[in-house]
């Protein structure tokens, strides 16, 4: 894993082109901190920071191949987990390899497929790459999006980066906010519509999208869709074909040349993965594998039941480690550097977050970081299996929006009076809610449950996935942290976009036919185990922490908040402990209290 930048210009030669790829490079320091590199011609400048976690000498950025009187260069963020298969497929083309990297097997594989090349791919990708034979910049982002690919077109030319903040070094670039980007910020926020950031003009390339620019200008183009067929398979078949599908999503993303792990918090998602990985390393006489969890200092005494999170992880990871082949290690957060960690999480995703459900992953992932390089996570199960509450509350699907942010007109009413006026943003929700369904192909023999799942199966993994994707990979990369998700393959996530609810949701449980598929692989009690969420905190301290910060922030009337959103109502609900905001901001992870701890851009330019 990696961060990436550049610049194209086809109308100038830029000046100090160096002095401005080299600061946008080192604002990816963290991404990247064991080797950086840049590349220069007169129309092109391509810059690289590097996460070692393959072939150290021979995956190299950016990367150069001299081919057919031309020269192709490549800087690339990611991991692809069919490069043994690409690789044999090259091999019997007449290329030859100098490592093993499969950075190389990527550049080479382009330069053999073209711009097809993305359709061949399984993995987590962004990259670049500059042909001078054609003279035009390629640019391409994986299936789901995991990995982050802003660009903008400025000053005559293209400019791209992994992250908003590197992008902003190019000179100029203005920062600046309209309404779509404050109806992205407070109506979708945390979430985002695809292809889209809070600031104007600045886009990102769409998951499932390449790009080209040359001198003809930008075009940019769709490689892939969850593709709505018919599912031909009994349920026996079904159970087979998913169980390898699962399995050797897996197993494909073990490969790395640094230590590995795996999260465990003893829910289902986790010790799948943590199971396979534990066998695997055991098949290959490996050492045990290191399993991390996260807690927070006085969890077990201030823990209540709810229907979001009805039981602590402690005794489930127990479990799993007592039956696996493996070594459990537990980081254990206390409020004061949760709160303080909520600014360095921010400023990790350039934009607004989920408060302390990202500085608490951004902590985590800083302390693993201190022994291991990579890290599997069982993200996304939810999204693919079925497993959120609103998949089976009648409430929640006929809300008539994104079931898991219904909190619409108090986010309305958080907006200072003289925007508010001007932004409606439950028009703006509703108008992007109906231009996802619309791509939602319903088949004439979906039964009435299959054709309503399918729909909120679509927005889920567009939507509520790509957060939480987001945070994966900011929170990691912020901590020079690999985090991969096996469930977020794209085969798995076609696959199981088609089978029937009936099936999907076996025996009418949340993941049901994950469950049933499981039942002789892990422990029955964690195959029953209902979904409980990332852990929180519940320590009633942290609360108390995030109120005082931003009521030292409100105390100066004339700070920037107020330019933005509602004085009145803010202290509204800090005086009144939260009961001013009634619904949760974002799903089961952002309740009302959660309102305090989200931290805003201090710039913003009307």
């Amino acid at each position: 894993m990696c961060g990436i930048v550049g610049f194209a210009n086809f109308r100038k030669e830029l000046p100090n082109k160096k002095d401005v790829i080299n600061n946008m490079v080192q604002t990816l320091s963290n991404r990247g901190p064991d080797e950086e590199g840049i590349y220069l011609n007169k129309n092109v400048a391509l810059g690289h920071k590097r996460l070692i976690v393959i072939d150290p000498e021979g995956g190299k950025q950016p990367m150069i191949e001299k081919y057919s009187l031309g020269e192709y260069v490549m800087v690339y963020n990611g991991q692809i987990y069919n490069t043994k298969e690409l690789a044999e497929v090259l091999t019997e083309n007449g290329f030859s390899f100098y490592g093993h990297s499969d950075t190389e097997v990527l550049l080479k594989s382009y330069i053999h497929f073209g711009k097809d090349v993305v359709k061949y791919l399984n993995g987590i990708f962004a990259f670049a790459i500059w042909n001078t034979k054609t003279q035009e910049l390629f640019l391409a982002r994986d299936h789901f999006g995991v990995k982050p690919l802003f660009y903008t077109e400025f000053d005559g030319g293209l400019i791209f980066a992994s992250e908003l903040k590197a992008l902003f070094k190019y000179p100029n670039l203005e920062k600046i906010i309209d309404s779509q980007g404050i109806s992205e910020l407070f109506g979708i926020g945390p979430s985002h519509t695809p292809g889209l950031s809070v600031y104007k003009n600045i886009y990102e390339i769409k998951p499932a999208h390449f790009a080209v620019y040359n001198s003809s200008g930008l075009h940019i183009e769709r490689y892939w869709k969850l593709e709505s067929k018919p599912h031909l398979e009994d349920f026996e078949e079904t159970c087979s074909h998913l169980k390898f599908l699962v399995e050797d999503a897996i197993s494909r993303q073990l490969v790395s040349d640094m230590p590995l792990c795996t999260f465990l918090s003893g829910g289902l998602d986790s010790s799948i993965i943590t199971k396979f990985t534990s066998d695997f390393l055991k098949e290959e006489g490996l050492p045990p594998l290191d399993t991390y969890s996260v807690d927070y200092v006085d969890n077990d005494k201030n823990f209540v039941k709810s229907d979001f999170q009805p039981n602590s992880d402690n005794y489930y990871i127990e479990l799993m480690n007592n039956c696996t082949y493996s070594k459990h290690h537990k980081v254990v957060l206390d409020t004061p550097e949760l709160a303080k960690a909520l600014e360095n999480a921010m400023i990790a995703r350039d934009v607004p977050g989920m408060a302390d459900v990202d500085s608490s992953l951004y902590l985590f992932c800083k302390e693993v970081k201190k022994e291991k390089t990579v890290t599997l996570m069982g993200e996304c199960a939810d999204e693919i299996f079925g497993g959120y509450p609103w998949f089976f509350r009648e409430d929640a699907l006929s809300s008539g929006t994104f079931p898991w942010s219904i909190a619409i007109s108090e986010r309305q009413h958080l907006l200072n009076p003289d925007i508010a006026n001007k932004v409606n943003l439950k028009d703006y929700i509703d108008f992007r809610y109906n231009e996802s369904l619309s791509n939602v192909e319903i088949l004439d023999n979906d039964s009435f449950d299959t054709a309503e799942k399918r729909k909120i199966s679509y927005l889920t993994m567009s939507w509520f996935m790509q957060t939480l994707l987001d945070r994966a990979d900011r929170m990691g990369m912020a901590s020079g942290l690999e985090v991969r998700v096996p469930f977020c393959d794209y085969r798995l996530a076609q696959y199981m976009y088609n089978v029937p609810w009936e099936m999907k949701a076996y025996k009418s449980r949340e993941k049901g036919l994950l469950r049933y598929i499981m039942k002789d692989v892990l422990p029955e009690e964690i195959v029953d185990r209902k979904k409980s969420p990332y852990p929180k905190t519940h320590n009633p301290t942290y609360l108390k922490a995030v109120k005082q910060m931003l009521t030292d922030i409100m105390k100066d009337s004339n700070a920037p908040i107020n330019f933005l959103l509602n004085r009145d109502y803010i202290l509204d609900i800090l005086n009144t402990d939260g009961s001013a905001f009634t619904r949760p901001w974002f799903g089961q992870l952002m309740t009302r209290s959660t309102t305090y701890g989200l931290p805003l851009p201090s710039e913003y330019v009307a």
